[in-house]
């Protein structure tokens, strides 16, 4: 049984090793460096660079974000579910109730935090 461990953690090393020697050693032998003020400065369409390229987003944008996908994913199990609603019967109905319930709850969560306020 020590043997059987032994290839998995014998395979584990092989492909940490090729891993690291792809990414590091032969990315590092063949990509150019040949850096300058031009290539270092940040790209803005053709345009010239206005302020600094790091700007802080409040947290709110990322928490809208957050809302979203969890929607988005909500419509990706609602659909097919849609599609084969006949052949299911009720007990596929209530579960996909008992889903619809658990989002709506997470939406008046987010909504009561005021997560979904733009301003």
């Amino acid at each position: 049984m020590a043997a059987d461990y032994a290839y998995v953690g014998f395979f584990f090393l092989v492909g940490a090793l090729f891993v690291v020697l792809n990414v590091e050693l032969v990315a590092r032998l063949v990509r150019p460096s040949n850096p300058n003020p031009q290539k270092q400065s940040t790209y803005e369409c053709g345009e010239e660079p206005v302020g600094i390229g790091w700007v802080r987003f409040h947290v709110r944008y990322y928490l809208y974000a957050l809302v979203y996908v969890v929607f988005a994913v909500e419509t990706v199990f609602l659909f097919p579910w849609a599609v084969v609603f006949r052949e299911m019967g009720w007990l596929a109905f209530a579960e996909m109730m008992v889903f619809i319930a658990i989002l709506l709850l997470g939406l008046a969560y987010a909504w009561k935090k005021k997560a979904l306020e733009w301003v």
